[in-house]
């Protein structure tokens, strides 16, 4: 293959993926072209006036192709289900020290004299 002909193969590649760019960023516009935000006005003004909304208006979105089906969970969720394993009163691999008051006369307090 020619220098010249790589040079074309690239053209036609680079074209052929900027015309599926633009198609696919096309229908992108158009799927959200009828959407409205969420939540809307409506909802954030009862919101601020302490009302409770479980449903939204439906926004006008395509659905998500990646949410899973109502009512079941994702198939890469996981619940972990932990037990405390048993501590011993003491570990073993370390000493630790006592905690026994020291001996009267031991210690200086400041500003003290020695004789």
């Amino acid at each position: 293959m020619t220098d010249t002909d790589k040079v074309e193969a690239t053209k036609k590649r680079l074209a052929d993926e900027k015309a599926a760019r633009e198609k696919k960023q096309a229908e992108q516009r158009e799927a959200m072209a009828n959407a409205k935000p969420t939540p809307t006005q409506e909802e954030n003004d009862l919101a601020a006036e302490g009302e409770h909304l479980d449903e939204h208006e439906p926004d006008g979105s395509p659905p998500d192709p990646n949410a899973p089906p109502p009512g079941q969970p994702s198939p890469h969720h996981q619940t972990r289900v932990t037990k405390p394993s048993p501590q011993p009163a003491q570990r073993g691999d370390y000493s630790t020290r006592t905690s026994a008051p020291a001996p009267a006369g031991k210690h200086d307090t400041a500003g003290a004299k020695h004789e």
